[in-house]
């Protein structure tokens, strides 16, 4: 791409993500170059992540292949307390470094992001200012919604009161940030093996994933999908209904790097437009 066909995008994605006509939907690629103090990288997906679950060891070839297989591999051996842990301990006892993509985002003040990342970097970066966090929850013995709401505070989170909200927040007065797989704050609560993954899918398509507010607030949006692969079922699935009821005849792009045919067919029947470029070439 030119350079200024690359300015002319930025600008436009950074205004409409400022006045909220814009959505990013982030995922593990835009954590590449993240490190801890150390050096070290956060293991964001796939291959490393399955390591830094497993105490660094390998699996077997058919487990290594996705997350949530090795996730639930490792669940029936040591517990669902085991991995919640582990995933607790990997997002907070590391102070991971946030990428230029995520300092972007950031910057431009969103007032609704989608971060598919488990780790706190975004919210550490959106600290400083008042927001809500709607952080999924999955495999409940009852029938609760499956998301936590939460408001910023002094002292780190509280719950929010959405009757008392509702309206400002379905109107996009508070800009809020949505955890799909979940997250460590405040509470620790991930979306990682497969029996996760598949009540949360149900739940999300039943809307019961989703507050209220959050389905008028999502009305006619256009979405900047930018670091989520989207080859496997799972994420196609969760993002096909994140992105429900967006802008019919434009329902904004799918930045990818060698786009696969599943990647091109989905942004063909969800009308985004495809950019086949690396991240670095927007976020160097």
């Amino acid at each position: 791409m030119l350079a200024s066909d690359i300015a002319n995008l930025l600008e436009t994605w950074r205004t409409g993500i400022g006045d909220g006509g814009i959505v990013p939907i982030l995922g593990p690629d835009s954590q590449t170059g993240s490190t801890d103090a150390n050096g070290a990288p956060l293991p964001a997906q796939g291959h490393d992540l399955i390591l830094a679950l497993n105490d660094g060891k390998p699996m077997s070839p058919k487990l290594m292949v996705e997350f949530s297989r090795a996730a639930m591999n490792i669940e029936f051996k040591r517990g669902r307390k085991f991995v919640e842990h582990r995933l607790t301990e990997l997002y907070q006892a590391h102070a991971w470094s946030p990428t230029p993509q995520m300092r972007w985002i950031a910057d431009s003040h969103p007032r609704y992001v989608v971060d598919f990342n488990r780790d706190s970097v975004l919210l550490d970066l959106l600290a400083g200012g008042h927001h809500v966090l709607i952080q999924a929850v999955a495999r409940l013995s009852k029938a609760d919604p499956r998301y936590r709401a939460f408001q910023s505070a002094d002292a780190g989170y509280a719950p929010v009161d959405e009757d008392a909200m509702g309206a400002s927040l379905a109107e996009g007065q508070v800009p809020v940030i949505f955890k799909p797989l979940g997250c460590a704050k405040p509470t620790p609560s991930y979306i990682a093996a497969d029996a996760d993954y598949v009540d949360f899918i149900t739940e999300l398509m039943g809307g019961f994933a989703l507050p209220p507010f959050l389905k008028s607030l999502r009305k006619g949006k256009r979405y900047l999908i930018a670091g989520v692969r989207l080859t496997k079922d799972t994420e196609r699935m969760i993002t096909r209904d994140i992105i429900y009821d967006a802008n019919s005849s434009d329902a904004g792009w799918l930045v990818v790097d060698t786009p696969t045919p599943k990647e091109l067919r989905f942004a063909k029947q969800q009308n985004l437009t495809v950019i086949d470029a690396p991240l670095s070439a927007f976020w160097g």
